[in-house]
């Protein structure tokens, strides 16, 4: 099938004729089939649930609704509108393609842009120091010119054996590099790459190559574990009160003479100055100290931003991002190109979600179609002007920049500069004042974090910076090239999964409860509508918490006393319910099917987001609460990238592990031993008192809560592995769901 592609332009220019217009660097594709069907559903859902609300409040109308049918109504008022908002993603999706070739052949190599490569660091026990190396060669080797290229390593965790390891990981880098530029080698992370050989080559010389740099590497590892086991870990590892520290890694010689396979790139270790009593604002701190680090050091024109176990997969993604950034159509209003999360270690049943397919394959593309994707935490190439705001300009008063960006001249003066290369002298001076730039009190009275740099005031920056930037007029894109750009390391354990989700689900409530919350902060901004639809259904994602336990809980309850909620079965308006169920489901079916993934993929997504619904986002609720009032301290607790066996053995066959925190469980086990009991005991009691046609709605209810999770009763009753659900979860889960049925009781028969 031909596709029809589109290109960028401003408005109000002028198209030149076919014979005269110049090969683009990209092409934009509407997905018009997605688009037909996307808005058709919309059009009929929203149909059929104006039918509902119509049909509860006249009923409303007829007779006193009881506390229980108040409660479904609420939460059906709450999923309606999590979906209208919803459907800003599916409005307008787009596709993305690039010309990398056609990029090199217009752009002369010494007049590319320079790009820092900024990769944040917090814990060396959730994230070795082997894998933060691995992921600093990826970005060492990528395939863009050695001179142009920076790459500054943060620290929060204040680890020698992390700043030893960078040492080490230069060194090696000076064989690695020559190696995969020699070899045309793809995959450049080192581990990956000695992990799968997937690059295909047959020259002379090759396999002897890969032999000698595949025993240095050994070597490598050896000494990095070695220091490790001889407690070379000096420095306040995770310390909260920590000196400045930053290091320039770099060879002069090598940088300035011999042929271009020897030279490389410059490294940066930073280790940022903490105090307890000084917030250091997370990973947005961290990354507006790199901000600033890197501002009097090379002061690329463009950031890429990295995880610390996100390995550049594809060296080309540099070249790629520039086709956008490039691009005189689109790149005045361009802030940043975003490619997709993906990971390595994924396996072929995925029952983690850990492909996040709904966001990268669904949700960013439709973004594309408005005014670009939020940003998303690592793998973005980022415009450092964008960073700066508005205020910082050429012609800006000296002492209001100063007021903006704190007290350091240089750093003012380093704005009307802005480098290409990485060949600037390092003084002692220079790195005195990097020192000072990444004081813990450096921006005490200054703008960062507000007006300058990534935003502060929640565990997530890159949603409120994103959001800061498209309210701004900015512009972003989303680019899912045919070979992934990086590759990170999802999280194989369901403990992990449901606390990731509850900071992230935290974090978003945060900035909800906030001054800049999108339903309300800047509603004159140059933002479309739909584009804040998108960030507002994020906001506000956390509430699917109220509705899925209602839901979860008081249809069920109700069945053991009879009480009716819904329509008869036979009742026409019964087939409005119906029909927004199964309309809903086939569409979550059609876009799995449409991104390529099996049916199996569907089953799986449902299962996982109505556990992150009941513990991820009643977790994230109640702390975002707490830290609203004060009550509770907000804190960011690093994923963990430590690969565990066993873990990983449960994972790869498609099993759930249970072996998780009690606030994980129990109340997942909770809701699935109250279903199993008013299930069974609601339908014999209705088979024996012929209400069947009545009861029918919440028969099924009960029936599809206990058929998502029946991985959890597996886990209660029939799995005797180590991964099945602990007796003592199982025995207090089952004391709370009688107390709850006890309660519901005298609440309903009173």
């Amino acid at each position: 099938m031909s596709e029809a592609y589109i290109i960028e332009q401003p408005p109000g220019t002028k198209s030149k004729p076919p014979h005269m217009a110049a090969p683009p660097y990209n092409l934009c594709n509407p997905m018009k089939k997605s688009t037909v069907i996307n808005r058709s559903y919309a059009i009929l859902q929203s149909i059929a649930i104006s039918s509902m609300i119509f049909y509860r409040l006249s009923s409303f109308h007829h007779s006193t609704p009881s506390f229980p049918l108040l409660l479904v109504f609420a939460s059906e008022l709450i999923l309606s509108f999590l979906w209208l908002l919803g459907q800003a993603y599916l409005w307008r999706p787009f596709t993305r393609k690039t010309f990398p070739d056609r990029l090199m052949l217009r752009e002369k190599t010494d007049q590319l842009p320079g790009i820092d490569v900024f990769i944040c660091t917090a814990d060396p026990e959730k994230e070795p120091p082997l894998e933060v190396m691995n992921t600093v060669l990826s970005a060492m080797a990528m395939d863009y010119p050695t001179e142009k290229l920076s790459v500054y390593v943060s620290d929060d965790g204040g680890c020698a054996l992390t700043l030893y390891a960078m040492r080490e990981a230069w060194e090696f880098g000076r064989y690695w590099l020559p190696f995969c530029r020699r070899f045309g080698i793809k995959t450049r992370c080192p581990k990956l790459y000695f992990s799968r050989y997937d690059d295909d080559f047959a020259g002379r010389g090759y396999e002897e190559a890969k032999d000698n740099i595949k025993l240095k590497y050994k070597l490598l590892e050896e000494h990095v574990k070695k220091a490790e086991s001889n407690g070379e870990i000096l420095r306040g590892r995770n310390s909260k009160n920590q000196p400045a520290h930053v290091e320039v890694i770099q060879d002069v010689s090598h940088n300035s003479t011999g042929s271009s396979d020897a030279k490389m790139p410059r490294l940066v270790y930073v280790c940022r100055e903490k105090k307890p009593s000084v917030p250091h604002h997370f990973k947005a701190g961290a990354l507006n100290v790199l901000l600033r680090v890197s501002n009097m050091i090379s002061n690329a024109p463009y950031v890429l931003v990295l995880d610390c176990d996100m390995r550049c997969n594809d060296p080309s993604s540099a070249k790629q991002a520039m086709c956008f950034h490039l691009d005189p159509k689109i790149s005045p209003s361009l802030a940043f190109v975003q490619f997709p999360q993906m990971f390595h270690n994924l396996s072929n049943m995925d029952i983690y979600d850990g492909k996040l397919r709904s966001v990268f394959s669904v949700k960013w593309l439709g973004m594309d179609g408005l005014q670009g994707p939020m940003l998303s935490g690592t793998g973005f190439y980022m415009k450092r002007k964008a960073l700066y705001g508005d205020i910082v300009q050429k012609d800006t008063n000296f002492t209001l920049l100063k007021h903006y960006l704190g007290p350091s001249n240089e750093l003012v003066k380093s704005l009307n500069y802005v480098s290409n290369n990485n060949n600037k002298d390092i003084t002692s001076r220079l790195l005195e004042e990097t020192r000072f730039l990444a004081s813990c009190k450096y921006e005490n009275e200054s703008q960062w974090g507000k007006q300058v740099g990534f935003v502060y005031n929640s565990v997530i920056e890159d949603y409120l910076t994103g959001f800061t930037l498209h309210s701004k007029g900015w512009k972003s894109v989303f680019y899912n090239p045919p070979r992934p750009a990086f590759l990170g390391t999802a999280t194989t354990k369901l403990n992990d999964t449901l606390l990731q989700g509850a900071r992230w689900n935290c974090g978003v409530l945060q900035v909800t409860f906030s001054r800049l919350c999108p339903l309300v902060h800047r509603l004159t901004s140059r933002m479309s509508l739909l584009q804040r639809m998108c960030y507002v259904y994020l906001s506000f994602q956390p509430l699917y918490f109220f509705p899925m336990w209602c839901l979860a809980t008081i249809p069920q309850l109700c069945l053991l006393h009879a009480i009716p909620l819904y329509p008869k079965a036979s009742s026409s308006l019964f087939m409005v319910f119906s029909y927004i169920f199964i309309m809903s489901q086939l569409k979550h079916l059609e876009e799995v099917l449409s991104t390529g993934d099996p049916m199996r993929t569907w089953w799986d997504e449902q299962r996982i987001w109505t556990m992150k619904a009941i513990v991820s986002y009643t977790i994230g609720t109640v702390n975002a609460v707490l830290k609203c009032f004060g009550l509770k301290e907000a804190n960011f607790v690093p994923t963990n990238k430590v690969a565990d066996v066993e873990q990983t053995m449960f994972y790869q066959k498609g099993l759930f592990n249970f072996q998780a925190s009690t606030i994980v469980l129990v109340p997942l086990v909770t809701l699935v031993t109250l279903n199993i009991i008013c299930f069974f005991v609601g339908a014999v009691r209705s088979i024996v008192d012929r209400s069947f046609d009545a009861m029918f709605g919440q028969i099924f209810i009960s029936f599809y809560v206990l058929a998502v999770h029946y991985p959890v009763i597996d886990g209660m009753i029939l799995r005797k592995d180590e991964g099945r659900v602990p007796t003592s979860v199982t025995m207090l889960s089952l004391a709370i769901s009688i107390s709850v049925l006890c309660f519901g009781s005298l609440i309903l028969m009173s």
